[in-house]
Formats: structure tokens, C-alpha cells, sequence
């Protein structure tokens, strides 16, 4: 086959399969964007990138691709979806269809991240399983893995400023979190395919919640599609193939006239979550749909390009063949591809749950029936955030919201006694659970005077010298043996170069709060 372009700042790999142990289903030929020499030979310094973090003109037709949001209605959207995190449970269990409108709408860049932890459940897999991942990325990990993990990390987007250098943060935190899910389902193993889906992760959260966020696609949204055998994604492409017959049966009888199989086009598609096929802001867009609703977005996707490019025959009488129609869908129009055009059509398109889970059905008779009982037997497939969370429900304390910026200021340094005692006193009432000022104890002073009348001069100099005591015991260190808990936050001697020293999404300040 000839060469596929990609919008996403990486065109199509080698030919390889997407497991390390099965072969290809469908190969493809191999197309550098660039050598590594080139990637790691750029000077830092006169890079560029856009919003999404690529190297400027890494992806091509982005700039057309991407709807401008005004600033004012960003922040209106930031403050709503920040009122839906604080009170998740109650959301998904009462105004569902609103988290859904507001996931079609996109959901906020500064909270993109969070947001797609809730609707995965990978919050409530996280606070249930404190230290698993760990635990995990201290094990040495399976050496048969490892080594297929490690030629793969260059592969992944290496023209995102995260992933541009080799060795870099980016691509350490990578084989961390792919390494880690080896050890949580050795039965599985790595598969080439989740190298993307935890990369897109990463681009938004640390690797601990991209840990959990990969093992929430893959055990709950398409379990299966990364096992042995990749007998899930077969399954999947011909339910793909029959819901096609309904959204587009011209569509349907070419690609049954020149007997091309769904797996041939539609293999990366779905194992990706189409993350190497469309322009990163319609990526985002259908990530957040996906994380909502389900696998039936991808579906959807899937459906609504195919028909675009096959859907009439004044276009196909130009493409008469198996060979041409391949080379039709892999360079799928632009205008096709557009945000505001494919979410719309997405949107609109009628295939609902119920359709697939019926296709699922009828087409698993008939596998069986030609070629006998699966090998590999996966869970059921979960229909978006709220089955999900129906399926396991949380706590309150599994949602609760952990901020890891915390800024404290350091004590004042001690000067006089009558100012050291009055913060002892301050901070000993506080961590009581009282916050008393001075004013108050000197109004509750007079009234305990004018109760015992003489006798309260002499308890009012007791309790000064109790005072005094306790000051004393809990004084603050000096102030030169402080040391600030969070360097990162101190004034740096230099401002380092944007791309010299590319920071992991795993430190805690890419986590933007509001």
C-alpha cells in the first residue's frame, strides 16, 4: 500500500503489527516525517510551537481545524465544569444530559485532564488503589516487554514538544506508565496500539491518572481490542460494517463489491481512538465525547468518514478497485476532518448503544458459527461515564478533589516575646479547632473579672503564665533552618530554554487550578 498522511504531527509508522506477538492485519509502508538526527538535532532556542504543544507545521490543515473560543466564554465554561467536578455524583446521577451537552461543546483546555479522569472512572480506580502505580514502577517490569516498549517510544508523536526528545520526560513517563500496565494485566501484555492512547494522556496528566486513564480504556471502553489474537477489533469491524449498510449503503456495496475488508481500513482507527488520523482539535473533541458516551463515538466517527468519502457514486466512478479505494480512504478530505464539521455530523448521526450492542449480538452468532468460540473472553463493554459509574459506584471520598499546588507561607521569624507568644496562642487555638484573636481573649478576660470579682487577678496571672509555657513549647524553628517544601515554586537563577529542558506532565504544576 501506498504512503497514509496524518494530521496529528505523525504519519504512518512501519509496517508492523500492532501487537508484538500476532501479526499485522493490515501493513502498511513506512513513511518518515523526519529522521531522529533531525527531531533532537533542532536548536531549542528557534523552535515554535502551537497551542497543542507541536512544532509549528508538524500538523497540517491544524490552524483551519480549530474553532476559536472567546476568552469570555472560555472562562464561563471553566467556572461551569469546575461546579460539576466539586459535585460529580450528583451530576451523573441527575443531570446527565447536561455533562453530555457540555462534553459535546469540548470541555475547557485547563481542565481537560481532570475532566477526562472523572467521566474514565480512572479518579475512582486511583483513590481506591492508593500506591498501585508505585508499586508497580518500582518492578523491573517483564524484559519481553520492555524492549518492544522502548522501540516504540520515539514513534510516539515526535513532534510534540514532550516527546521531541529522546530520553526526554515525556518519553520516560511513557514507558513508566506503559511498563506499569504489563505488570497490572501480565496476561495481556503490551500491545503497539496503547502507545498513542497513553502519549494523548500524558499531554494532560500525570502519569499516575494517565496510568489508570489507560487501564479504564482498555478494561472498560475497549476491553479486548488490545489482547492476543485482536479478535475484539475483528468483531468490531464488521459491526462497523453492517451499521454502515443502514448510514450508507452506497458506501456499503463498494466496499463489498471489491470484497475490502473492514480490518484493512478501520484497524488504527478504532485501536487508536483515531489519535494518528485526524487534526488535533478534532482528536480533543472526539476524545471528549468518547470519555462521555463510549465506544459508539468511534463508531460513529468511522461511519461518518466513510460515508463523506464513499457515500456517492460520482465520487467512486474514479475509484474502481480495491487498490484505489484504499488510497481514496487514506487520504480523507480535510473539509471532512474539520472540528466544527465532524462534531456536528457525529452529533447527529443515529447510532445509539442499543444498535451496537444488537449488531454485537448477531455478529458474535455468526463468528461463532464460522469460526468457532473466541479465544479470548473480555468483559463487557461499558457505554460511556455513566455506566461506568452505575457499574461501580463511588464514594464521596473517591471523588473528592486533591489540589497538588499547596502554597504555605512560611512562619514569621521570631522578634519579640509578646509577638511570639500572641502566634503560639494563635496557632495552638487553631489547631484546636478554635480561632480565637487577641481582642477575644481580652473581652473574655473582663467578663471572667467581673464574674469572680477579686479572685480573678490572681487566675488571670496563672493563666498568663500558662500562656507563656505553652508559647515556649511550641516556638517556631528560626527562621534560617526553614526550608521551602517546594523549590519549584522559589524565583530561578535562569529562565531555562522553552524546549532545552522539556518538563513531564507528571509534575504537579501542569495540573491548572483556577
Amino acid at each position: 500500500m501506498a504512503k497514509i498522511q496524518q494530521w496529528n504531527g505523525l504519519q504512518t509508522s512501519d509496517a508492523k503489527s500492532f501487537r508484538g506477538t500476532t501479526e499485522s492485519l493490515a501493513k502498511r509502508e513506512s513513511n518518515s516525517f523526519g529522521s531522529d538526527t533531525d527531531v533532537n538535532g533542532v536548536d531549542n532556542n528557534e523552535v515554535q510551537t502551537d497551542k497543542y504543544g507541536f512544532i509549528e507545521g508538524a500538523q497540517q490543515y491544524s490552524s483551519n481545524a480549530a474553532e476559536d473560543i472567546p476568552p469570555e466564554i472560555l472562562r464561563q465554561r471553566e467556572a461551569k465544569w469546575l461546579e460539576m467536578l466539586n459535585n460529580w455524583d450528583k451530576w451523573m446521577a441527575k443531570r446527565h444530559k447536561k455533562v453530555k451537552v457540555r462534553c459535546q461543546k469540548g470541555i475547557p483546555p485547563s481542565l481537560r485532564g481532570r475532566a477526562w479522569l472523572y467521566l474514565s472512572g480512572g479518579k475512582v480506580k486511583k483513590e481506591q488503589n492508593p500506591g498501585k502505580f508505585q508499586e508497580l514502577d518500582s518492578q523491573p517490569g517483564d524484559p519481553r516487554w520492555l524492549d518492544v516498549i522502548e522501540k516504540d517510544l520515539h514513534r510516539q508523536f515526535p513532534f510534540h514538544e514532550m516527546f521531541v526528545a529522546r530520553g526526554g520526560h515525556g518519553q520516560q513517563d511513557l514507558f513508566r506508565v506503559l511498563k506499569a500496565y504489563t505488570l497490572h494485566r501480565p496476561e495481556e501484555g503490551y500491545c503497539q496500539a496503547q502507545a498513542p492512547i497513553a502519549a494523548v494522556l500524558l499531554m494532560h496528566m500525570p502519569a499516575e491518572d494517565a496510568f489508570w486513564g489507560l487501564v479504564q480504556i482498555c478494561e472498560k471502553y475497549l476491553p479486548g481490542y488490545y489482547s492476543a489474537g485482536l479478535e475484539a477489533i475483528q468483531l468490531d469491524g464488521e459491526i462497523q460494517f453492517a451499521l454502515l449498510k443502514r448510514v450508507s449503503p452506497v458506501a456499503h456495496r463498494h466496499l463489498k463489491k471489491y470484497k475490502i475488508e473492514p480490518i484493512l481500513y478501520m484497524t488504527e482507527w478504532f485501536m487508536c481512538a483515531f489519535s494518528r488520523t485526524l487534526p488535533w482539535a478534532s482528536v480533543l473533541r472526539v476524545w471528549d465525547m468518547f470519555f462521555c458516551e463510549g465506544v459508539k463515538i468511534i463508531f460513529r466517527v468511522g461511519l461518518v468518514l466513510l460515508r463523506c468519502m464513499l457515500g456517492s457514486q460520482e465520487k467512486l466512478r474514479s475509484y474502481q478497485g480495491q487498490y484505489e479505494t484504499m488510497e481514496l480512504l487514506k487520504r480523507i478530505e480535510p473539509r471532512y476532518m474539520h472540528e466544527t464539521f465532524l462534531v456536528n455530523e457525529v452529533i447527529e448521526l443515529p447510532v445509539s448503544e442499543r444498535d451496537i450492542e444488537k449488531e454485537h449480538l448477531s455478529q458474535l452468532r455468526r463468528w461463532k458459527e464460522t469460526r468457532g468460540e473466541l479465544h479470548c473472553k473480555s468483559p463487557p463493554r461499558m457505554h460511556g461515564a455513566r455506566a461506568i459509574m452505575t457499574a461501580e459506584p463511588p464514594s464521596r471520598q473517591d471523588l473528592r478533589q486533591n489540589p497538588t499546588i499547596i502554597v504555605e507561607s512560611p512562619a514569621p521569624p521570631a522578634t519579640t516575646a509578646p509577638a511570639t507568644t500572641a502566634t503560639a496562642t494563635a496557632a495552638t487555638n487553631e489547631g484546636m479547632g478554635r480561632g480565637v484573636s487577641p481582642d477575644d481573649k481580652k473581652g473574655k478576660k473582663a467578663k471572667k473579672k467581673k464574674k469572680k470579682g477579686k479572685e480573678g487577678g490572681a487566675e488571670e496571672r496563672e493563666e498568663e503564665e500558662g500562656q507563656r509555657r505553652t508559647a515556649d513549647a511550641m516556638r517556631p524553628p528560626p527562621a534560617e533552618e526553614t526550608t521551602n517544601p517546594y523549590p519549584a515554586l522559589a524565583e530561578p537563577e535562569e529562565s531555562p530554554s522553552k524546549h532545552g529542558s522539556l518538563q513531564s506532565l507528571s509534575s504537579t504544576e501542569h495540573d491548572t487550578y483556577l
